[in-house]
């Protein structure tokens, strides 16, 4: 299995993401929705980069269920309810990815979304991994 990163010099360069990610494997891991949620069902955390973390935490323990590591993601996507405060807490929400992933980014997009399935939760990740 292998992903390759690919960021054109005639498009802005990237931060925090890739603009295209091919990927070659034998088996396609489609990860649901996770927000803060703890293993009690409750929304854990105050603050964006909080939940942020719980949230990449839960979808790092599915693909990891699902016989993944972090560097076989080749997509995911970040629904938020407030764009403007992610922009602003883009740097701290950076050391976290990079102290749970490392540097290798999936492709991604950040969408802006009036609230998610459990009314506390800031931040919601889902996302797509090849594995061999």
């Amino acid at each position: 299995m292998s992903l390759h990163r690919h960021n054109p010099a005639e498009l802005s360069p990237p931060s925090g993401f890739s603009h295209a990610v091919t990927a070659t494997g034998s088996r396609l891991v489609f990860l649901a929705g996770q927000t803060a949620l703890d293993g009690a069902g409750t929304v854990v955390g105050e603050t964006l980069p909080e939940q942020f973390e719980a949230a990449l935490a839960n979808l790092l323990a599915a693909l990891a269920a699902a016989g993944g590591a972090p560097h076989d993601l080749a997509r995911v996507t970040v629904y938020a309810t407030d764009v403007a405060d992610y922009r602003v807490q883009a740097p701290q929400l950076g050391r976290i990815w990079r102290r749970l992933v490392g540097r290798d980014y999936p492709a991604m997009a950040v969408i802006g979304v009036v609230r998610l399935w459990d009314e506390q939760a800031l931040v919601e990740l889902d996302g797509t991994a090849v594995l061999p």
